[in-house]
């Protein structure tokens, strides 16, 4: 018997009513993906990726069709209903970081454990080690404005990955990186994705999604090109220099 696929979408629409026009941001998408795939979401600024993303995360219902996550359907899940699926197998990542400026790394990363009513003991133990797979254990006590750009990143992926979800949703996140900290990011997001968490991020650059085994085109609200590639690691990239 086979095992359903963690995302499962069937004739997904979405339709925005603006004044007297109608706006369809999705129309009839069709699309699953199974655990542990790692994908890029591609396409112009209106063609529909944002939207799909916000229904997939559980942040907003279709208008029609159906869709089913671990296979429960969510699609006509009530916002109380869906917050909870969000809290219990989704993190998010985002372009802008969204970290507390007034609070230490380990804090904001503690924050969605702190919703979860987890005790404050393990809460610090648990923080402590998402920041310590992301390569920041020494910038645990750390606020956002003393760490770069690419630190912050790390610090909102620990963040997204402490309550240990099964599907990761991140939007553009290296929008506000330079290039060689957006590899950077990408290879810990690969590395996560080779441990088995399932990934889908946006991606307006070509190089970034090289990084995916698996890359969908969307235009005019519908997915228009599903391709899967050998993806580049990022030591083909950048080859470690040789030690005279």
């Amino acid at each position: 018997m086979s095992r359903e696929p963690l995302i499962a979408v069937e004739s997904l629409t979405k339709t925005y009513v603006l004044g007297d026009e109608e706006l369809r941001a999705l129309d009839d998408v069709s699309v699953s993906v199974e655990e542990g795939e790692f994908v890029a979401v591609m396409g112009a600024s209106g063609s529909g990726k944002s939207t799909l993303m916000n229904i997939l995360g559980c942040l907003d219902r279709p208008t029609a069709g159906t869709y089913r996550l671990a296979g429960r359907d969510v699609s006509r899940m009530t916002s109380g209903e869906l917050a909870e699926i969000r809290n219990q197998l989704i993190g998010f990542v985002f372009q802008n970081f969204n970290l507390l400026t007034r609070t230490s790394a380990l804090e904001n990363v503690e924050l969605p454990l702190v919703y979860a009513g987890v005790s404050g003991g393990e809460r610090r133990a648990r923080a402590k080690a998402a920041l310590d797979r992301m390569g920041l254990g020494d910038r645990l006590h750390h606020h956002p404005g003393q760490l770069s750009g690419g630190q912050q990143q790390r610090v909102a992926i620990a963040r997204a990955i402490v309550n240990q979800p099964r599907l990761l949703f991140a939007d553009e996140p290296t929008g506000n990186l330079d290039s060689k900290t957006s590899l950077s990011v990408m290879a810990l997001l690969q590395q996560l994705s080779e441990d088995g968490l399932t990934i889908l991020y946006v991606t307006h650059d070509a190089e970034v999604a090289r990084y995916a085994s698996r890359v969908l085109v969307m235009r005019d609200g519908r997915i228009v090109s599903d391709s899967r590639q050998v993806p580049v690691h990022r030591e083909e990239q950048e080859p470690t220099p040789r030690v005279a």
